[in-house]
């Protein structure tokens, strides 16, 4: 099995932790968001080595079998896309608390 290359972009980099948390395979990754099966291991190597950055359309379909939201994989802030995942999982309401917390923070900040 080749050894991978270490991602060169932040893209590739978020996309690589998402799809070894989910334990997936880069070849099966693909073919999940409609990649052809011959060429989803090349394609998705190259989105996480940083040679391509997939369309935004690509990076959604990545969200949804990965479980992240899209923004996760742009986002500079390792905390902050940490944060993004965790909101992810909650349902409307406790998603509308977590915004209604950080409301309440901001105005004590003034």
């Amino acid at each position: 099995m080749p050894r991978e290359s270490p991602p060169s972009t932040l893209f590739g980099r978020r996309l690589r932790a998402a799809r070894n948390r989910a334990g997936i395979p880069q070849d099966k990754l693909g073919v999940m968001i409609g990649l052809d099966e011959g060429s989803s291991s090349a394609r998705m190597s190259r989105y996480e080595t940083g040679i391509h950055e997939p369309p935004f359309a690509t990076a959604q379909s990545l969200g949804r079998v990965l479980k992240v939201p899209a923004a996760y994989f742009y986002c500079e802030d390792d905390r902050l896309a940490e944060l993004l995942i965790q909101y992810e999982m909650f349902d409307a309401q406790r998603r509308h608390q977590v915004l209604s917390l950080a409301a309440e923070l901001c105005a004590e900040l003034g």
